[in-house]
């Protein structure tokens, strides 16, 4: 059995979740049993909107061992602390494999780091879900889509930028009850949530502060934008612009109009579904 750890809930978003569908969709399909381990039960709702079916909540990292067993594989994708506990984990289970914060990040003990930073032949190959990767026809639309939850109202804090530019929202998993009236008077149409893989596939531009949804609407084949919101991301802004993502600092309504209408730029090399060479290392 396959663990798939993914730090996630109504104040980290599900950016790992989605990331963690591209490994263990694979993995299942290989006929190998897979579980996702999730932090609450929206997370896993959402997982089994994008293909997970079996999750099991547990409260913080410090839990894995609570579910997986001896002989089990663990996959660890969190930024939380644990440091006190890897020894364990590294002795406890068959073999720890951990999505790195950053390009400098170090296994700890004996666990295996994935490399997900650099740009080669297998760079971001595991991170996204193959079905980005199908031929999907294309809407005339710009599709907005900030996050999975955006607490501080952020989006209707920024008023005149949205008004002035003609896009669709896509809503979060975790924006709160009736936030979708006020909303709705700054975009031409609301997707829900549960549309999001067919929103980000069927959408010509995509506009987002989310990494992970840049990476996602990139390999569907859209013009993509990213607005830096000075947020903790979980790539680097240089590796999307290796891969024709344009940039935009914050709210910056001629930056995104200018990024809307420039040619769109070629990437570096093309994004590619999973990477054997990660299955070979988990089936190992």
């Amino acid at each position: 059995m396959v663990y798939y750890y993914a730090y996630s809930g109504h104040k980290v978003g599900l950016e790992r979740v989605k990331r963690a569908t591209a490994i263990l969709k694979r993995l299942k399909s290989e006929g190998v049993e897979v579980c996702l381990l999730v932090n609450d039960f929206r997370a896993g709702l959402a997982a089994r909107e994008f293909g997970i079916n079996a999750y099991i909540t547990i409260e913080t990292i410090l839990d894995i061992d609570a579910v997986a067993e001896a002989e089990d594989t663990i996959i660890i994708d969190s930024s939380e602390a644990y440091q006190g506990k890897i020894a364990h984990y590294c002795t406890h289970f068959k073999q720890v494999f951990r999505m790195p914060e950053s390009s400098s990040d170090r296994a700890y003990d004996k666990e295996h780091i994935i490399d997900i930073f650099s740009i080669d032949e297998a760079s971001l190959a595991l991170v996204i879900d193959h079905t980005y990767f199908e031929i999907t026809p294309k809407q005339e639309r710009t599709l907005f889509f900030l996050d999975d939850m955006d607490h501080d109202k952020c989006i209707l804090s920024q008023e005149e930028f949205f008004n002035s530019v003609e896009m669709e929202l896509l809503l979060g998993h975790y924006f709160f009850v009736k936030y979708e009236t006020a909303l709705s008077k700054l975009f031409t149409h609301l997707h829900e949530p549960e549309e999001y893989t067919t929103a980000i596939k069927e959408s010509m531009r995509v506009v987002t502060s989310s990494t992970q949804t840049a990476l996602e609407a990139c390999a569907s084949g859209a013009r993509v934008v990213y607005l830096d919101l000075k947020r903790e991301t979980l790539y680097p802004l240089t590796l999307l612009e290796a891969y024709g993502i344009v940039i935009v600092e914050g709210f910056d309504l001629k930056g995104l109009r200018d990024a809307l209408n420039m040619e769109q730029s070629l990437p570096i090399k093309p994004l590619k579904s999973v990477d054997n060479a990660l299955l070979t290392s988990l089936l190992a």
